[in-house]
């Protein structure tokens, strides 16, 4: 491998490194979604409370994720859209749909 492809394979390397994770922040918000219900059933407010400050804080991580990312060529088409509708991720749900409705360049 030259040098010059190295070089451009470490950049893409610390790119996506830098990069919010749009999987994790998923399952942080699905985390703070559980905690939430908990506190909201057991009348326990300090789970409430903290549930939905990972919610908004996981929300932040996919705007963040989602902000430079073409659906056409990064998303997960039907599978991301229902994942959306099940988990009520309205972001997941609408870049599932538009990924699902663009063709993709093979």
């Amino acid at each position: 491998m030259s040098q010059s492809n190295n070089d451009q394979s470490q950049q893409v390397q610390k790119q996506q490194q830098q990069q919010p994770g749009l999987v994790s922040s998923h399952v942080e918000y699905l985390k703070g979604a559980a905690e939430s219900a908990i506190g909201n059933v057991m009348g326990l407010h300090a789970w409430t409370t903290t549930g939905e400050q990972d919610k908004a804080h996981a929300q932040s991580i996919m705007k963040a994720a989602t902000e430079n990312r073409d659906p056409s060529t990064a998303g997960y088409g039907k599978v991301e859209e229902v994942a959306g509708k099940l988990t009520g991720c309205e972001g997941m749900r609408k870049e599932g749909a538009a990924s699902s409705s663009k063709p993709r360049s093979e």
